[in-house]
C-alpha cells in the first residue's frame, strides 16, 4: 500500500473515533459532571423512598435510601438518621445482620453527636448476637462475661453415655435435657429403653442442628426471622410471668378474700336446669377450688392490664385510629 494511502486509512480512522466520542459526548449531555446531578428533590427522593418501604419493597427501598445519602447535601443528623433508617431494614425486614452492623457503625463512628446513639449501641449488640459474635457483643456492653455463653455446649456431671466426635454426652446433660420437657411429658419416659429413645433423638437433633450451622442455615433469611420471632414471643412471655407473679399469686390472698370473690359471682356456680334456670346454688365449701381457680385468673388478667397500660404510658404509644377505613 502506498504512502498516500495509509495516510487515508489513518485520517479515516481518527475520524470515525472522533465521530463516535462526539456522539457519546452528545449522549451524556451538555457534561460529565451534570450526570451525577439528582433530577429529583430532595424531598420528592425521600418521599420515594419512604413509599417503597411502605410497600414492603425493602431491597428497593434501601437502594433509594442509598442514594439519597450519598447524592444529596443533607444535614448531619440527616444524614445519620436515613443511616439507621437503612440498618433498621437490613435488621427488622431482611434479617441480613452482616449490612444492618455495617450501617449501624457508620452512625456510630461517622455521626458521634447524632441523638441516636443509644439506639445505635443496642442495635450493634444485637446484630453481633444473632451472627454468634459474642465476644464482639461483650466489648461493645463493657462486660467481662460473652452474652450467649449459656448456649455453649458443656458437659455436666455424670457419667458419659454417648459421643458426638470429640463431645461428650453425660448422664447429666441427659437429664437436664429431660428437665426442659413439661412435666406430663416427663413422667412418660421411666423405663430404659425409653430413656434410650429419648437419647437417641437428642442426637439426631444435635446432628442436625450441627449440619444445618455449617451449610451456613443459621444466615438464612427465613431461620433468621423465625428466630427473631420465637426470641420475642419467649422474652415477651418471661416478662408477663414474672410481672405478673409478682403482683397475683393464691397465697398473696386469703381464704377470706376468695370467699368475698365467690359472695359477689354466686351465680356463676349455680347449678341449673336445661332451661337455664338456677335449681342450686352450692356453698362456699363445695366449689373452693374452682372459685380460687377463677379469683386468681381475674388477679392475673388485672395485673397483666396494668402491665399493659403501664409500657404503653411510658414508652408514649399512639394509635391513629382515624387512619383505619
Amino acid at each position: 500500500m502506498s504512502k498516500r494511502g495509509t495516510n487515508r486509512k489513518i485520517f479515516y480512522s481518527e475520524l470515525i473515533t472522533a465521530g463516535l466520542v462526539g456522539l457519546l459526548l452528545l449522549a451524556l449531555g451538555p457534561g460529565c459532571s451534570q450526570q451525577n446531578q439528582p433530577r429529583l428533590s430532595r424531598e420528592k427522593k425521600r418521599e420515594l423512598a419512604n413509599v417503597l418501604y411502605n410497600q414492603q419493597l425493602f431491597k428497593q427501598a434501601i437502594r433509594e435510601y442509598e442514594d439519597y445519602l450519598n447524592r444529596y447535601d443533607l444535614p448531619e443528623e440527616e444524614q445519620a438518621n436515613v443511616a439507621y433508617i437503612i440498618g433498621n431494614i437490613y435488621f427488622e425486614r431482611l434479617h441480613d445482620y452482616e449490612n444492618a452492623l455495617a450501617y449501624y457503625l457508620r452512625v456510630k463512628y461517622l455521626y458521634p453527636e447524632s441523638k441516636l446513639q443509644n439506639q445505635v449501641s443496642k442495635r450493634l449488640v444485637e446484630c453481633l448476637e444473632r451472627m454468634k459474635r459474642s465476644v464482639d457483643a461483650q466489648q461493645v456492653m463493657e462486660q467481662t462475661a460473652a452474652l450467649d455463653e449459656s448456649q455453649k455446649p458443656r458437659s455436666r456431671p455424670g457419667e458419659v453415655i454417648a459421643r458426638i466426635g470429640k463431645r461428650e454426652i453425660t448422664t447429666g446433660d441427659l437429664q437436664y435435657e429431660l428437665n426442659q420437657l413439661p412435666v406430663y411429658l416427663r413422667e412418660q419416659i421411666k423405663t430404659r429403653e425409653q430413656k434410650i429413645e429419648f437419647l437417641k433423638n437428642y442426637l439426631v437433633q444435635e446432628l442436625l442442628y450441627d449440619s444445618a450451622r455449617r451449610k451456613g442455615l443459621d444466615k438464612d433469611p427465613e431461620v433468621r426471622a423465625a428466630l427473631a420471632r420465637a426470641e420475642k414471643s419467649i422474652l415477651s412471655q418471661k416478662l408477663l410471668e414474672e410481672e405478673i407473679q409478682k403482683e397475683a399469686r393464691l397465697d398473696q390472698y386469703s381464704d377470706a378474700d376468695v370467699e368475698l370473690y365467690y359472695k359477689a359471682n354466686k351465680e356463676k356456680y349455680a347449678e341449673r336446669d336445661e332451661k337455664g334456670n338456677i335449681k342450686r346454688i352450692p356453698p362456699f365449701r363445695e366449689v373452693k377450688e374452682q372459685v380460687a381457680q377463677d379469683f386468681i385468673q381475674e388477679k392475673q388478667q388485672q395485673a397483666y392490664q396494668r402491665l399493659i397500660d403501664r409500657l404503653m404510658k411510658a414508652e408514649q404509644v399512639e394509635i391513629y385510629e382515624n387512619k383505619f377505613k
